[in-house]
């Protein structure tokens, strides 16, 4: 198991979540809840580990209610779970799960680069391009949890430029699961040039309001990072994959 991806399995809850963080200053559940969310979609809280009320109340500066609550929030998002006997846990998913997401996100995700391209601002196809040249300066051995927040950066500019207030929930849901599994913790600086690839391509045919390339494009990134994602967690686990 990579060494990274080891520590964040084996990492206790305590000193984890705020961190060098913004202070809490939404209600008490609300802040809870996205502090909790942000620390399992970047890493710091691993797939099947343990959600203590108590330790998660003392780090966090609150009483266990609220964080009782941010918890049933997050079970409701299909980030957590409840197990009889053993509490809460960051929620764990099976191959076949996972593929099924990924199969919904390149369909959405598709729509979405179709009619952002028709809809996309200059201004927009900027923040795309230094998103572009953001992520080429990123390593890929020392800035993983950089990489995961800008590649959620320039999805969600793309999402937000097809302008669609139904879209955007689903699309953020089927994002969001996925990334709790951390595809980069096994990424290599040659997994890195694709996405590097598929984004200054992207970015171009939107630039250009080319709708179906930009939907062929996107289409094939989602999928691409779909198959490098089941193939590590298949050898991790020694399977084969289909």
């Amino acid at each position: 198991m990579p060494a990274v991806f080891a520590y964040c399995m084996l990492a206790a809850v305590g000193n984890i979540l705020v961190e060098g963080g913004p202070p809490l200053s939404r209600s008490a559940s609300a802040a809870a809840s996205g502090v909790i969310r942000e620390a399992i979609i970047d890493g710091r809280l691993a797939p099947g580990q343990r959600l203590k009320e108590e330790e998660l109340a003392r780090e966090l500066g609150m009483s266990r209610t609220p964080v009782r609550e941010a918890l049933l929030v997050l079970q409701s998002e299909g980030l957590v779970e409840s197990i009889p006997r053993r509490g809460a846990t960051v929620r764990s998913y099976a191959a076949d799960d996972l593929d099924d997401m990924y199969q919904l996100r390149a369909v959405l995700e598709g729509y979405a680069a179709r009619r952002a391209a028709r809809r996309i601002s200059a201004d927009d196809v900027v923040r795309l391009e230094e998103s572009c040249a953001r992520f080429d300066r990123l390593r890929a051995e020392d800035d993983l949890r950089d990489l995961v927040k800008e590649n959620l950066f320039f999805h969600n500019v793309v999402l937000d430029a097809a302008g669609s207030d139904r879209l955007g929930p689903l699309v953020r849901k089927v994002i969001e699961i996925p990334l709790v599994y951390k595809s980069y913790f096994w990424y290599s600086p040659e997994q890195k040039l694709i996405s590097e690839h598929y984004h200054k391509q992207l970015t171009r045919a939107l630039g250009a309001g080319d709708a179906k390339r930009a939907e062929m494009i996107m289409t094939e990134h989602v999928l691409e990072a779909r198959d490098f994602l089941l193939a590590q967690l298949a050898d991790e686990r020694g399977e084969e994959v289909a």
